[in-house]
């Protein structure tokens, strides 16, 4: 799930260029990157084969598909019109989703201390908006729309995991988004890259196939509610990321809601491993701080 955060944070630098800098289509750019990343893809389609796409759930992989692309474009353009750190407070609310959802729909054990955690978590996404302040304005909701569209989306690949290989929850993701999202940008006035631009987007396609591959891995091997703290990464990621690129400097706000939201996530980590040291006997953690072995799915 780190490694992800920083792929996902160099893809978002790359997403606010194309399309906030260079003025490319939001809708076209979505096609675009997840079409390389379908190509760059083939060398791994060659190898798993017609195989990997067997499965006994294909409605629950184009439900799930058509989630994450619904949510890919409420992302996209969203990062068309706000600074990339506000974009990532925003969809930042989605691990809160998912702990949500994960009790409602997957009927994980929650918990009263991430029921808490989630409640300040929301707080702190709160401070770093500002709804109620004379800057804040509507296409700043797209991230969160985007959010709740993926939080769905990821509880619906945390049921697959329990009887799919992640390379058949990739592959489908792969293969699906491209014609979803290209029938999106046909109706939205198709537009091409060319020159840097095309090479933007080959760079994005590579990022996107290394994100989703780590992100599936993450939730294949533990509870969905234990594995969401570690995407809370992505803030000072992203944070870095638009201020080496493209400037920003985020107001002082946003700082004291970063603290309650990775206090929130952090107390739910150490939470969790005192939990499964208790009820499963896991393994001590190694001198770099790792826990030996995996997380049980529960």
């Amino acid at each position: 799930m780190v490694l992800a955060g920083v792929s996902f944070a160099l893809l978002n630098v790359i997403t606010q260029w194309v399309t906030m800098k260079l003025q490319f289509p939001p809708v076209s750019a979505a096609f675009w990157q997840y079409a390389f990343a379908l190509i760059l893809s083939f060398p791994l389609l060659r190898k798993l084969g017609l195989k990997a796409m067997r499965t006994s759930y294909p409605g629950f992989h184009v439900i799930r598909v058509l989630l994450a692309a619904f949510g890919v474009q409420a992302w996209v353009i969203g990062l068309a019109h706000v600074p990339i750190w506000q974009a990532i407070a925003l969809v930042m609310t989605s691990p809160f989703f998912v702990i949500i959802g994960a009790r409602l729909f997957l009927h994980e054990q929650v918990g009263m201390a991430r029921w808490l955690a989630t409640i300040v978590g929301f707080g702190g996404v709160m401070i770093i908006l500002q709804p109620w302040s004379d800057t804040f304005t509507l296409a700043a909701l797209l991230p969160v729309l985007a959010a709740l569209l993926w939080g769905a989306s990821s509880l619906m690949m945390k049921s697959l995991t329990t009887s799919e290989r992640p390379e058949t929850i990739t592959v489908w993701l792969l293969v699906l988004l491209t014609p979803i999202n290209g029938a999106l940008a046909l109706a939205a006035g198709f537009a091409v890259p060319s020159g840097f631009t095309l090479v933007l987007f080959i760079v994005a396609g590579a990022l996107t196939v290394i994100s989703q591959y780590l992100l599936t891995l993450a939730y294949s091997v533990a509870d969905a509610a234990y594995v969401q703290p570690f995407d809370d990464l992505k803030l000072p990621l992203n944070v870095l990321a638009g201020w080496l690129f493209f400037g920003y400097a985020p107001a002082g706000y946003l700082w004291l809601g970063a603290v309650l939201i990775l206090g929130a996530s952090l107390y739910i980590l150490n939470h969790e491993v005192r939990r499964e040291k208790r009820n499963n006997g896991a393994q001590a953690p190694t001198d770099d701080g790792s826990m030996v072995g995996e997380i049980n799915n529960k």
